[in-house]
């Protein structure tokens, strides 16, 4: 367990100068403050002040009309030791990552981290920890001769063209994420021209999550040293495929993972606890894309017939399901059980994202919610007796209907807790008010540089 004293005393060894105390508002966008040195004691004891306006803004980059946190009031971002990181791409800088607290030095209720980080200490006490992996896909883009900008090249998917054009700035890439601690767990050339798919170790609760802010910020920075951008926003070109980051999970109880069936064979063991998580995962799925995937932008690849998802089913390596159950390497099957939420994208907050991932699964656990029979074809193929006769339905269609799924959620409701959600409704109301015209059609304006 790091302590503030071994971050003062690293910082110095690495001749560190500015450290970015970053933290991710309701936007899902990474923000904070920059401090130097000299100051970083001070911040590490009592944090650093910022408005608690920054909760209420957007992704659009503009403050929710008549949201709860305005102009007039503070909280102190407070770094976690634990998260100090010296930067390979800056030089002689640092990052830490932190939670908001009030200004009585308590926990913010409306801090997504800190919310995360409470519920995983309920679980723990409970005997359980997760484990996840965000399975990230962006893409490369260069500006044309007319300012534009396009994807880095013409490659097809998985194609080894894709390989070699993006050869430099993938390596430069992973040598930085290993410089930072993140193995590589796979990476590969995605669908799109230029869009790639770089994947990190998996990792347990918040450092899961503090692991995919940390990655994203390495692409980006690793990108312009290379005279390129990075996008990560989930369709930035109308007429390619989307970009997702799905989530896998699994659940442990000391050494023992939950999903696993011990006595099962084939290639998806996985248990009944397993199957009731992700009974829980489907019975809110319409409540969890406004968290997973939380942008007006999301719904232009939430779509069927996108290998994105748009419905409420599962399946067995099912690449249109919601809900995907791998199939485990045959040499550690155990290790290898898990789930795989699919609707989801880079524009979500990833702590929130968990947060509403394991309340929603645990109460499928708690509830025994039986998923029914996987479904190994895509469910856009039937009509819709079919579809009824399953139970399955299709996935909200805007933010707007996302968004009015969350908040008559009770699960989710309950585990965000009124004021972290309260904030988080008006920011995502706000963004899908700002992107919606007289006539109620809708399109997205997310700036490239908050994605």
């Amino acid at each position: 367990m790091a302590t503030n004293a071994d971050v003062l005393q690293r910082a110095d060894a690495e001749d560190v100068e500015l450290v970015r105390i970053v933290f991710v508002n309701n936007s899902g966008v990474p923000r904070g403050r920059v401090v130097d040195a000299a100051s970083l004691p001070g911040v590490l004891e009592e944090g650093a002040n910022v408005t608690h306006a920054m909760q209420s803004f957007n992704a659009l980059d503009r403050l929710a009309p008549d949201g709860r946190y305005g102009p007039a009031g503070e909280v102190r971002v407070v770094p976690d030791p634990e998260t100090f990181t010296v930067l390979p791409y800056d030089d002689r800088a640092a990052l830490l990552l932190a939670e908001l607290h009030d200004l009585n030095g308590d926990p913010w209720a409306a801090g997504p981290r800190a919310q995360l980080r409470q519920y995983l200490e309920d679980l723990a006490a409970a005997g359980y920890a997760p484990e996840l992996a965000y399975e990230s896909e962006f893409y490369y883009t260069r500006t044309d001769d007319d300012g534009e900008a396009v994807p880095l090249d013409d490659s097809t998917c998985f194609s080894t063209d894709g390989m070699r054009s993006a050869h430099d700035v993938v390596l430069d890439t992973v040598d930085a994420l290993k410089a930072q601690g993140m193995g590589l767990a796979a990476y590969y050339p995605e669908y799109g021209p230029g869009q790639q798919e770089l994947v990190v170790d998996h990792d347990t609760g918040v450092a899961a999550a503090d692991n995919h802010v940390r990655f994203a910020e390495t692409v980006r920075a690793v990108a312009a040293d290379h005279g390129l951008d990075a996008t990560f926003r989930p369709k930035p070109f109308p007429e390619l495929p989307g970009s997702g980051c799905h989530i896998h999970l699994s659940l442990w109880e000391g050494s023992e993972n939950v999903f696993h069936d011990a006595a099962a064979d084939g290639p998806y063991p996985l248990s009944e606890e397993g199957r009731f998580f992700v009974g829980g995962l489907l019975e809110h799925a319409p409540a969890l894309v406004a968290v997973t995937a939380p942008t007006v932008e999301s719904y232009d690849r939430l779509a069927p017939g996108m290998w994105s998802s748009a419905y409420t089913c599962w399946g067995e390596d099912n690449r249109e399901a919601a809900v995907r159950v791998p199939s485990v390497d045959r040499s550690a099957p155990e290790a290898t059980t898990r789930v795989e939420f699919k609707p989801a994208d880079n524009t979500a907050n990833p702590y929130l994202a968990q947060l509403a991932l394991l309340a929603a699964g645990m109460d499928g656990i708690e509830r025994r919610l039986d998923p029914g029979d996987p479904l190994n074809r895509d469910p856009g193929t039937l009509d819709e007796s079919a579809l009824a006769e399953r139970g399955i339905e299709r996935l909200p269609a805007t933010l707007d209907e996302a968004l009015d799924a969350l908040e008559s959620d009770d699960t989710i409701v309950s585990a965000m807790g009124d004021d972290l959600l309260g904030a988080y409704l008006e920011v995502k109301r706000s963004e899908w008010e700002q992107s919606t015209d007289e006539e109620g059609e809708w399109s997205s304006d997310y700036l490239d540089r908050a994605f």
